[in-house]
C-alpha cells in the first residue's frame, strides 16, 4: 500500500480475508505449519521483551509513526520493552494462525476486526480486563466515545480493547443536488425521491459496489436492515435473517434498483470504481467510509457527509467495524502486555495529530484535536453517526467468531449481488442469504 487511495480500499483486507477463511469453515484456526514471519518463541525476544504486531492501516507513514511510538516506551522496572513488526494483510490470517501454533506469535497485536474473537474461541487471547481497570484509574476510561466498549465485554472478561472505528456514512455531492434541484434526503421515501431526480441529470442516488474485493454492496445492505430497526442476528444472537424489518429493508432497495438508482454495472464495481464515480461526479449519494474527498482527490468542498436516514419505524443506525487491539496469552509477562497496551493507548493521539488514520479514534479527546476538527465532515460523523452505529452483531450488541463468517463470506456477496442485480424478490433472497449463512456458522 503505498498511497492513500489503495490504504483506504483495505477495508476489504480488514475483515474480508478474516471473512472468507472464517466461511470456509474448514480452515484450521491454529495451523500446524507454515505462513508464519517471526522467529522468536515466547510472544517475545531477548530479555522479555513483548511483541507488538501491526497492520499496514495507512501509507508507509503510518507505521513509521506508530513504530516510534513503540520504540519509545520506557517501561518501569520488571517489564519488558515492545519489538514493533508489520504484519502484512495479505495472507495475515495465516501469518497469525501459523505463528500461534508455534508459540512464535505476538504478545500484543492490531489484525482483522473478529480475529480476537476467533482465536479466543482457541483459548489463545488474553482478557483486557486490568488493561480496563488501570484505564479507569487514569482517567481514559471516561475518555471512550459511547458505547465502543460494549462490543468487547463477554461474561469471561473483554476480548480486546478498540483503538479506531470503521465507519460507513452516507456522503452526498452538493452541486449534483442543486442541479437536480432536490433537497437532500431525511428519510427512504425522500431518497427515492432525489435518487429520481438525480437520474434525471445522469447521477446515481444510492452508490455502492460488490464487486472483486468490495464489501460496501454487503455494507448497504446489512446498513438499511439495521436503518430498518432490523439486523441479522437477534438480540441473543441467533439468525434472524428473515424478520419483517429486514424484509422491508430489501424490498426498498429493490425499488431503488428498479427504479434505475443504483448503477445496474455496481454488481461489478471495486473500491476504484466507486471512487472514480464520486469524483467524476457520477454520485450523488452513497454510502462509503470516512475521508472520502480525500480519498477520491476532491476536498473543493462539494463533497459532503448527509444527515443520517430515518427509518420506516423511525430507527435511525448505521454499521460500524471497531478495529482493536488485542493480547495473547502467549507473552513473556501478562503484566508487561498489559503495560505497553496502557501505554500505546495513551499515544494514540499521535496518529490522528499527523494525519495518518482514515478512520474515527475511539477517544473524544483526540476528536477535539484542532488537526481534527479541521475537518468539518469528521466532525459531523462524530456528532450525528458515532452515537447511533451498530455493529454487524446487531440486532444483538456483542461481537463474536461467528461475524468473520458473515462479513466478507460468500452468502453475504451472493446475496449482495443478487439485490443489486434485482434478480430475486426479497423473501427469496433473503432466505437464501439464511441458507448461506446456516452452513457456515457455528451452531
Amino acid at each position: 500500500m503505498t498511497n492513500k487511495s489503495s490504504a483506504s480500499s483495505s477495508s476489504f483486507s480488514r475483515r474480508g480475508f478474516l471473512g472468507i477463511a472464517a466461511a470456509a469453515a474448514s480452515v484450521p484456526l491454529l495451523a500446524a505449519c507454515g505462513g508464519g514471519s517471526a522467529s522468536q518463541g515466547g510472544g517475545g525476544g531477548a530479555g522479555g521483551d513483548i511483541k507488538f504486531w501491526d497492520m499496514p492501516w495507512g501509507t508507509p507513514a503510518y507505521n513509521e509513526a506508530a513504530k516510534k511510538l513503540a520504540d519509545a516506551y520506557a517501561p518501569t522496572s520488571g517489564h519488558g520493552k515492545a519489538n514493533y513488526q508489520i504484519i502484512q494483510w495479505n495472507n495475515f490470517y495465516q501469518t497469525f494462525s501459523s505463528a500461534i501454533a508455534s508459540k512464535t506469535g505476538p504478545a500484543v497485536s492490531t489484525g482483522g476486526g473478529f480475529q480476537a474473537f476467533q482465536f479466543e474461541q482457541q483459548g489463545q487471547i488474553a482478557y483486557a480486563d486490568k488493561v480496563i481497570d488501570e484505564l479507569k484509574k487514569n482517567g481514559m476510561f471516561s475518555d471512550f466515545l459511547p458505547g465502543v466498549l460494549d462490543p468487547f465485554k463477554t461474561d469471561k472478561g473483554y476480548v480486546a480493547v478498540p483503538w479506531q472505528l470503521d465507519m460507513r456514512v452516507f456522503w452526498y455531492r452538493k452541486s449534483l443536488f442543486d442541479q437536480a434541484g432536490v433537497g437532500l434526503p431525511s428519510d427512504w421515501p425522500s431518497l427515492l425521491e432525489a435518487g429520481k431526480a438525480l437520474k434525471k441529470i445522469g447521477a446515481f442516488g444510492f452508490t455502492t459496489g460488490a464487486g472483486a474485493g468490495n464489501n460496501y454492496g454487503n455494507h448497504s445492505m446489512i446498513m438499511m436492515m439495521v436503518n430498518n430497526g432490523g439486523g441479522v442476528f437477534n438480540k441473543a444472537g441467533e439468525l434472524d435473517v428473515m424478520n419483517d424489518r429486514n424484509v422491508e429493508a430489501i424490498e426498498f432497495v429493490l425499488e431503488l434498483v428498479s427504479n434505475g438508482i443504483v448503477d445496474p454495472a455496481a454488481v461489478s464495481y471495486t473500491t476504484d470504481n466507486m471512487s472514480a464515480q464520486w469524483k467524476d461526479k457520477k454520485a450523488g449519494f452513497g454510502l462509503f467510509q470516512v475521508g472520502v474527498p480525500q480519498r477520491v482527490g476532491d476536498t473543493s468542498g462539494d463533497l459532503m457527509v448527509a444527515n443520517p436516514l430515518t427509518g420506516p419505524h423511525g430507527d435511525k443506525a448505521t454499521i460500524v467495524f471497531p478495529n482493536n487491539i488485542m493480547m495473547y496469552k502467549n507473552t513473556p509477562s501478562q503484566e508487561s502486555s498489559e503495560a505497553f497496551l496502557v501505554y500505546y493507548l495513551g499515544q494514540l493521539k499521535e496518529l490522528w495529530r499527523q494525519k495518518l488514520m482514515n478512520s474515527l479514534p475511539v477517544f473524544k479527546s483526540i476528536t477535539e484535536m484542532p488537526e481534527f476538527q479541521q475537518d468539518a465532515n469528521n466532525v459531523k460523523i462524530v456528532k450525528d453517526w458515532q452515537p447511533i452505529a451498530k455493529t454487524f452483531a446487531s440486532q444483538g450488541s456483542t461481537l463474536n467468531a461467528n461475524l468473520a463468517a458473515l462479513d466478507g463470506g460468500q452468502a453475504l456477496n451472493q446475496f449482495s449481488q443478487t439485490v443489486l442485480t434485482g434478480k430475486a424478490d426479497a423473501k427469496t433472497a433473503l432466505q437464501n442469504f439464511k441458507t448461506g449463512l446456516e452452513s457456515v456458522l457455528k451452531k
